[in-house]
């Protein structure tokens, strides 16, 4: 079972490090990292690197595609190539993924038209402007028969458990749960929208800001919206 994780500058680490430590004690788990090409890529923190194992090209029909957030999203959703390998692998895969803002790169490539879908609470409403239906209430979101989005970060983990169950059963998934000992008991209650105080809430949106509202990203929203804009006003002709 080949499960091909994407990779691209500006990924978040917890995005894709949290459902890898899990799918990759599937069996027959063949996992690949990848990117237009082979070689290091680094995280959103400017410092983690991690290596693209292999391009596209080589993972036509992986079995399981995931895609993790970052704050660089918005820039790769109008990657073309990307798009392009996305689309056509969900055509075969038996699970389409993404994790956090990754539901926006599924969105940008037509994938969730009409569906339902979740995100990170930062770009959920985003997914508004694709046609999708945004879901902010719900941490694993089953988008249809073959895709599953996820809401932010950690949730990660929650979603390879999720897959785990669904591919190998309900005692497998337990068992690599147990492996890994997660048991999530955090000292603060505040790790959902719904629970965080007022002032969390406003400390939480202004980190965020510092790489939401930077120059690059707000360039590269504005070009994605424009984009799939001109796209549906060219398709109603």
């Amino acid at each position: 079972m080949q499960i091909a994780i994407v990779l691209y500058p500006g990924f978040t680490a917890l995005d894709f490090i949290g459902p890898y430590e899990v799918l990759r004690w599937l069996p027959d788990a063949e996992v690949r990292f990848v990117w237009h090409e082979p070689g290091p890529v680094v995280a959103d923190s400017g410092v983690l690197v991690i290596g693209a194992t292999h391009s596209f090209d080589e993972t036509p029909g992986p079995d399981i595609v995931l895609v993790p957030g970052g704050f660089t999203t918005m820039e790769h959703a109008r990657d073309e190539r990307v798009l392009d390998w996305l689309r056509r692998t969900h055509q075969s895969t038996t699970w389409t993924s993404s994790v956090c803002s990754g539901s926006v790169l599924l969105a940008a490539a037509g994938l969730l038209d009409g569906k339902r879908a979740t995100s990170h609470w930062a770009a959920v409403q985003s997914l508004r402007a694709f046609g999708v239906t945004p879901v902010g209430d719900e941490r694993i979101v089953r988008s249809d028969e073959r895709i599953v989005t996820c809401a932010g970060v950690s949730a990660g983990i929650d979603l390879g458990l999720w897959l785990a169950g669904e591919i190998g059963g309900e005692a497998k998934a337990r068992a690599i749960q147990l492996s890994m000992e997660y048991d999530p008991q955090p000292p603060f209650d505040s790790g959902h929208m719904s629970k965080a105080s007022t002032a969390t809430k406003a400390a939480a949106t202004a980190l965020m800001a510092r790489e939401l509202a930077s120059p690059p990203a707000l360039k590269a929203t504005v070009g994605l919206l424009w984009d799939h804009a001109i796209r549906r006003a060219r398709s109603r002709k």
